[in-house]
Order: C-alpha cells, then structure tokens, then sequence
C-alpha cells in the first residue's frame, strides 16, 4: 500500500475546527487593570514668541487665554520681560520665530543673549512643510 488515507485526519480536522468556532467566543479577551493618575493642577503655560522681523527688529507675542498681545522691544526689555514671566512661572517655555529671510546671525545674537541672560526653556518656532 502506496498512499495514505486522508480521510480520516480530515475528519479530525473538521471536528476541531467546529469546537475551536464554538468555543472561541466564550473565552473573555485578557483585561488589563490599568494605573490612573490625578489631572495636572495647572494647564500647561502657553510659550512666549519672540519674532525677529527682516530689519532685525525684535517684537514679543504673549498669547492669553485667547488674546493675543504684540509689542515691539528692544534686547533689554525682551529679558526684562521673559525673567519677570519666568519668575511667576518658572516653566515658561519661549519660542523664537524668525522671518525665513532673517540672517542666521541675527538669531543667534537673540539665541546667545537670552542663553547669558540664564532664560530657560528656549526653542524655535518652524513651520512644517508641505507634502
């Protein structure tokens, strides 16, 4: 005898296809008991914008709770200000956004001021690509 008889594993087959059908359903997915934490007691702080314009000219936006207030200042009175909002808020993130024609130079000179000025929390404001 050459071959094999099939027939009776398919068969076999065939039975626990139907129990695995059956009882698949029955069994409860593994539940995962999660840890939960306390909501922060305070929003996060909107950031400070410091805009260096084409002329070099330094102008600061703080956004307020849906108000938005722009100025210009000069070097001194930009790290006046930003020290002031950091002394009431220590986590006060700053951002500096430059025209795209602006020198690198240009805000570098803002970068390194507010670095010797002991500012905190510095960052720069892009605008993403389009695809």
């Amino acid at each position: 005898m050459n071959q094999i008889n099939v027939v009776p594993y398919v068969d076999v087959m065939l039975v626990l296809l139907v129990i695995f059908m059956v009882t698949a359903p029955l069994v409860n997915p593994g539940m995962v008991d999660l840890p939960s934490v306390g909501k922060s007691s305070q929003p996060p702080a909107t950031p400070l914008e410091v805009i260096v314009r084409r002329d070099q000219s330094l102008m600061l936006r703080e956004r307020d709770k849906g108000r938005s207030d722009e100025r210009a200042v000069s070097t001194g009175q930009l790290v006046a200000a930003l020290r002031e909002r950091q002394r009431k808020t220590p986590d006060q993130p700053v951002v500096i956004s430059a025209d795209k024609d602006v020198r690198y130079e240009a805000v570098l000179k803002v970068m390194d001021e507010l670095q010797r000025q002991n500012i905190r929390r510095v960052g720069l404001l892009v605008k993403p690509a389009a695809p």
